[in-house]
């Protein structure tokens, strides 16, 4: 029989195992993507004053609106919070440390928590865990990411210096 005279039930049954085989194969991505942010997705729009302020380096100012907003929970937040005491005029390197920690403890592939924390190890001279950090980092981002690079060039930067060498 050619596809020709294909009756329209035929056609149509056709048609339906297609979508069927379509959408059988696009649920592993569908389950990833719904694994992997559905807590982030209401902290991001609660955090975006933050990074609004942290995109301007106001520290003070970051600080206080992730005080303000008190999300424990997220690990985006804690990430932030140890990012902002990391940066500002007078870096709280143990404190940052704890919330990275924090971010981590609710998701171990945070890529901005690895990253961050690497950099912050760099800066405290622990080399070895930076790279720990590093390799975290390149096992969650899987095909790479921009965590993963700029880790990467952050910690080439330190092995040519001998000492932390920030951006």
């Amino acid at each position: 029989m050619r596809h020709g005279s294909l009756s329209p039930l035929a056609g149509w049954l056709r048609g339906l195992g297609r979508l069927f085989w379509a959408a059988a194969l696009s649920l592993p991505l569908l389950a990833t993507a719904a694994d992997t942010a559905p807590s982030a997705r209401p902290a991001d729009d609660v955090l975006k004053a933050a990074r609004a302020q942290i995109q301007a380096k106001k520290w003070p100012d970051a600080l206080a609106e992730l005080r303000r907003l008190n999300a424990t929970a997220s690990a985006d937040w804690q990430s932030l919070m140890g990012y902002v005491l990391r940066k500002g005029s007078s870096p709280d390197l143990d404190a940052s440390e704890r919330f990275y920690l924090a971010a981590l403890k609710i998701d171990p592939r945070h890529r901005g928590a690895l990253e961050y924390s690497g950099e912050l190890y760099l800066m405290k001279g622990d080399l070895p865990r930076a790279e720990q950090q590093l390799a975290a980092l390149d096992k969650a981002c899987f095909f790479g990411c921009e965590e993963l690079d700029d880790l990467k060039k952050t910690v080439s930067r330190y092995k040519a210096a001998g000492k932390w060498m920030p951006e």
